[in-house]
């Protein structure tokens, strides 16, 4: 069968189920230039030699106002206004009625699970394809995070392997919107209000990803998002909290203001509830309402720059590009995904087609591993403090149960483009093809 036209039932057999179809002819190979046939990584010519945007982009008419808040030396919330204004207009942004603003996304998920009493004992429901900070929040809350299986064509939580991971212990499930990519939240919410579960979303990759319309991280309980370096509203440091509920918003700020009254926390002494230090410093709030001034358009070059890499990877066999789940209307591309099959590149190892990739000047990652196998989630298990709180058998069902083949498969398979290489122009979008299509074609010479 020629590497040029394989059968849309061929692909399909040969691929996971429920992926990308691929076309009896094969229209992006049409403007790959045929004749640059050598690999960069075999020492041929790269498609690409320009390098590319560098991130963060800094705004030079922001710095006037951060100068004045260092000279005021007003450099805490308490006492500035800056924080709220960002809270205010952040809040706005989201389509929710309140925010508060964080020392961190991880700092954010503890103040909310701490808000919506998930206490030691007790079991939340994790997706294993996320950021480290998702199932440590529930570790320094010293509850169990039990890991539901990756739908692989989403890279979310699966929701038909939820109700199966529940027990009587079960207090809340995390569903990360993870690489800017919106969980199932309709079908989450059900689950969670038949067993009667609290949602706290980890929306941390998510700014203006939407589902059904609505923001990412106003549609469960509480949202949680992160500021930091990377992000694409970023501050170095940084994060908030989103909800409508105020008795449940005025419990954040007391608990992330060291537990001091505020709303309706009542100052029935000067520390009416157990806190912590989880504040953001007027100066990151600055950066951020600079950063705010660019999000939409930043979004909206993604957005564009993403729809054409869907258009034109689909058509490369072997490659799957991400499938927005049910009832999503956006992602936030914080990471461009796609799926790799090696049987179609010759059996070349996915290392060995992100090596070449980058030879071409295409910047890649291979993403996360299988976190669910990670050696801390062992150190827990085995502590004294999981020893009191867990029965032996418990844990050790726990840890017989700890299989996820979908995750698994995902993590084999997926490769990662940063939402900086979203924000170039459509030819920098078509060099990326233009040098998996290369690769494609020279497969051989991987293996």
């Amino acid at each position: 069968m020629s590497e040029q036209r394989i059968s849309r039932r061929h692909f399909i057999e040969k691929a996971s189920v429920g992926t990308a179809t691929v076309m009896t002819t094969i229209p992006v190979f049409e403007f790959y230039n045929m004749s640059a046939d050598k690999l960069a990584i075999s020492g041929g010519q790269p498609v690409r030699t320009d390098g590319w945007l560098k991130w963060p982009v800094w705004d030079k008419d922001a710095e006037g106002e951060i100068a004045s808040v260092l000279r005021s030396g007003i450099w805490c919330r308490l006492g500035g206004n800056k924080v709220s204004e960002f809270e205010k207009k952040y809040a706005e942004l989201m389509g929710a009625k309140r925010c508060l603003a964080t020392a961190s996304g991880t700092t954010a998920l503890l103040v909310a699970m701490h808000v919506l009493g998930i206490d030691a004992g007790d079991e939340v429901l994790v997706s294993p394809y996320t950021f480290i900070a998702t199932y440590n929040v529930v570790f320094l809350s010293k509850a169990l995070p039990v890991f539901v299986d990756t739908d692989p064509e989403t890279f979310t939580m699966n929701p038909a392997k939820i109700e199966e991971r529940i027990t009587e212990r079960t207090k809340a499930i995390i569903p990360v919107h993870i690489l800017g990519l919106p969980c199932d939240m309709d079908k989450i919410n059900a689950i969670a209000k038949k067993h009667d579960l609290k949602v706290i979303e980890d929306a941390c990759q998510a700014w203006l990803a939407e589902y059904k319309g609505k923001k990412c991280g106003t549609l469960g309980d509480l949202g949680c998002f992160s500021f930091q370096n990377s992000k694409n509203l970023p501050a170095g440091e940084g994060g908030a909290i989103v909800g409508d509920d105020d008795e449940i918003m005025d419990k954040c700020y007391s608990f992330h203001n060291c537990g001091r009254p505020y709303g309706s926390v009542k100052a029935t002494s000067s520390y009416p509830l157990r806190g912590s230090n989880r504040r953001m410093q007027e100066f990151q709030a600055v950066i951020l309402m600079s950063q705010m001034k660019r999000i939409q358009r930043d979004a909206d070059i993604r957005l564009k720059n993403a729809q054409y890499l869907d258009s034109q990877l689909k058509d490369i066999p072997g490659i799957i590009p991400y499938k927005l789940t049910e009832g999503a209307t956006r992602s936030a591309y914080h990471l461009y995904p796609f799926r790799y099959k090696k049987e179609y590149f010759r059996n070349a190892p996915r290392n060995k087609f992100l090596s070449a990739l980058r030879a071409e000047g295409i910047p890649c990652s291979d993403g996360y591993g299988p976190q669910n196998k990670d050696g801390l989630i062992e150190d827990a298990l085995s502590s004294r403090g999981y020893q009191r709180l867990f029965s032996k058998e418990r844990l050790n069902r726990y840890r017989e149960e700890n299989v996820l083949p979908g995750n698994d498969q995902l993590c084999e398979e997926a490769v990662w483009f940063g939402q900086n290489m979203l924000l170039g122009s459509q030819n920098d979008m078509k060099q990326i093809v233009e040098a998996i299509v290369k690769i494609h074609k020279n497969s051989d010479k991987l293996v």
